[in-house]
């Protein structure tokens, strides 16, 4: 039986335009579902439903029908303040936090025309690749709920593949879009560090993280990304180069152009942990590979050079980064113990330990700029294992927690590290219909070039027409 959801968010944004369904239908549809389902799923940590349908009314009556996003709904990271919601970032710590001003990426969304329903589930402070923090239920998967959806994202990955939402935002500061999206069978884009104005990265340690899209779709991805470039003007000078090719959405509507791809299959944690990409990895990479060349990509074959200052340069950013989680004295046991472990490793590193991994981390970007100049795109698997089961994560051994985290995802951190863009495509159904993915890592400011081939390969291989079983 057909229903709203079932439509794409840009095929919603017609109907919307028509006058076939109004905001405020629409932010209905949404909200029912919502309550209905995700009691179960640990999407949402909380819903404004009486905000939402304010906000949609008010969209119908006082915004132009030109806004990019006119009247579609979405969700906010718990880890992005929205004025007067409460945002705990998934921590005991900020249980009471109810901010009185939003961040930059909520204001331009709301500027973009776009209805929030409320706040997606994330884990602490978004600091481990899975969803599952003590404050929240678990974000489950909803091709197979006994197993995770990632993080940090993992609520917004949830809503988005349950049909509780259109398309979501999330932030990314070491796959934390890329990996909920593969995990839950949607695209999952990164964009280049400078592009998006309410989150260049450029303010952040090492420029690791800026928000990004996760959609059912490629063409809905690139909607969502475009009215998060439109929105907000640049607080620095520096940038990434924009595709002037009218919009991202116009790249992944047309998805034209023959590209030279390199396969990887390396990371730079190689040399400090046991990685192994697992036979569903390999199945996905190996049918993106067969598909690209029949559409008459050229495919290269590349190993990263390795570098053994990788991977402590980025466990001493990590841990400085959450360093400055505002926890002193007692309060640091509210925090997980993972989240106690970096912010007490963090606060013990030196300013001269911090500027080498600076600087250890900067070189790398240059190198791995200088590798992949030769190609317009490298591939490589999303995720070298399957979704992991809930629960699989070691919640009180933080070394071993970390070593887990590198060996699910150790292909998606150096493209924070880099700058590079990165988008997840779920190309592949391993053993029950559970999702597995790639990943194409892009030249700085390629997102077009992304969305292009990622369309071609959402045309032969239709993932957005798959629907997990019970949503």
């Amino acid at each position: 039986m057909f229903e709203l959801h079932h439509l794409t968010a840009q095929e919603q944004w017609d109907w919307l335009q028509r006058g076939e369904i109004t905001p405020t239908e629409l932010a209905w549809h949404y909200l029912e579902r919502i309550e209905r389902l995700d009691h179960g799923l640990g999407a949402f940590v909380t819903v404004t439903s009486d905000a939402a349908l304010e906000r949609a009314a008010h969209v119908e009556s006082a915004v132009p029908r030109s806004a990019p996003l006119w009247g579609i709904p979405f969700g906010d990271k718990d880890l992005n303040p929205r004025a007067g919601v409460p945002t705990k970032f998934g921590s005991a710590l900020m249980a009471d936090f109810v901010p009185d001003a939003s961040d930059e990426l909520t204001l331009a969304l709301d500027a973009a025309g776009g209805v929030s329903l409320g706040k997606t589930n994330a884990p602490e402070f978004g600091l481990p690749s899975n969803t599952e923090s003590r404050v929240a239920p678990p974000a489950r998967n909803p091709w197979d709920t006994s197993l995770g959806a990632g993080g940090s994202s993992g609520g917004a990955a949830v809503a988005v593949a349950a049909g509780l939402l259109p398309f979501a935002p999330g932030t990314d500061g070491g796959g934390s879009v890329r990996i909920p999206a593969a995990a839950t069978g949607l695209v999952g884009l990164k964009p280049s560090r400078g592009l998006v104005p309410s989150g260049t990265g450029i303010d952040k340690l090492a420029g690791l993280v800026v928000p990004g899209p996760l959609a059912r779709t490629v063409a809905d991805a690139a909607m969502l990304l475009d009215a998060m470039i439109a929105g907000g003007d640049y607080p620095f000078t520096l940038r990434a180069p924009r595709w002037d090719g009218g919009g991202l959405l116009n790249a992944a509507v047309r998805g034209e152009g023959r590209f030279q791809l390199a396969v990887m299959t390396t990371s730079p944690w190689d040399d400090a942990y046991d990685v192994t990409v697992s036979d569903e990895a390999s199945a996905a990479l190996a049918l993106a590979v067969r598909e690209l060349a029949s559409i008459g990509h050229g495919i290269d074959e590349l190993a990263l050079e390795p570098d053994p200052s990788y991977s402590p340069a980025f466990r001493t950013v990590w841990q400085a980064g959450a360093s400055g989680i505002p926890a002193e004295g007692a309060e640091l046991e509210l925090l997980e113990p993972l989240t106690r472990w970096l912010v007490e490793r963090g606060r013990e590193l030196s300013a001269r330990q911090l500027a080498e991994a600076l600087a250890q981390l900067a070189a790398f970007e240059r190198s791995v700029i200088r590798q992949f100049a030769g190609v317009d795109a490298v591939l490589t698997p999303a995720l070298a294992l399957t979704p992991r089961p809930i629960g699989w994560y070691d919640s009180e051994d933080p070394e071993r927690n970390f070593a887990q985290q590198v060996q699910y995802t150790p292909f998606t951190s150096f493209a924070n590290v880099t700058g590079l863009p990165a988008i997840t495509l779920p190309v592949y159904e391993a053993a029950g219909g559970i999702p597995m993915g790639v990943q194409l890592i892009g030249r700085p400011g390629g997102e077009h070039v992304l969305l292009s081939i990622g369309a071609q390969l959402e045309r032969r291989l239709g993932w957005h027409r798959r629907h997990p079983p019970q949503w």
